[in-house]
């Protein structure tokens, strides 16, 4: 959510003397100039967001603020199974509730990082598209196809 590699540029047209790189991301902008000196602006204005990149906001942070409640929804079910008088009933609803939230949050988290990756394979396949602007997939997606990956397996490992 908060790595700003969401997008970086791309080098085509056989420019291999490259002094700038741009990362954008969905709270700031960064150019590196030959990778010694690094500058990042936030996004000043809300309303001036495109609205795909406030839908992506808008999920990332639902996603870890559903994660972290999953997250606690788990350690209460392990904690209430182990120390249950009623037996594992009671606990396993717990686990239940941090399944389903697990697997909701995987949801969260993959639905902004493949629409962002479907846009910018569009755009680097585009030709009316300019060179300059041509952008590749940056690390913070595969962080988020891994993340995801990761919370829809342990959602179906608690339910």
């Amino acid at each position: 959510t908060a790595m700003p590699q969401w997008r970086v540029s791309a080098y085509v047209d056989g420019n291999i003397v490259v002094f700038e790189t741009i990362w954008e991301g969905l709270w700031m902008d960064c150019i590196s100039q030959l990778g010694l000196r690094l500058q990042c602006k936030f996004y000043e204005s809300l309303l001036a967001l495109p609205p795909p990149l406030e839908a992506f906001r808008a999920l990332m942070c639902l996603g870890s603020g559903l994660s972290v409640l999953a997250f606690l929804a788990a350690i209460a079910g392990l904690k209430y199974t182990e120390r249950s008088q009623e037996g594992p009933r009671a606990g396993s609803t717990f686990l239940l509730a941090a399944g389903v939230a697990f697997l909701l949050t995987g949801a969260l988290v993959l639905i902004p990082v493949s629409w962002a990756g479907a846009a910018i394979v569009r755009d680097f396949s585009d030709p009316e598209v300019p060179a300059p602007l041509k952008r590749e997939l940056g690390a913070a997606l595969y962080v988020g196809w891994g993340s995801a990956a990761l919370l829809l397996a342990a959602g179906a490992i608690y339910c």
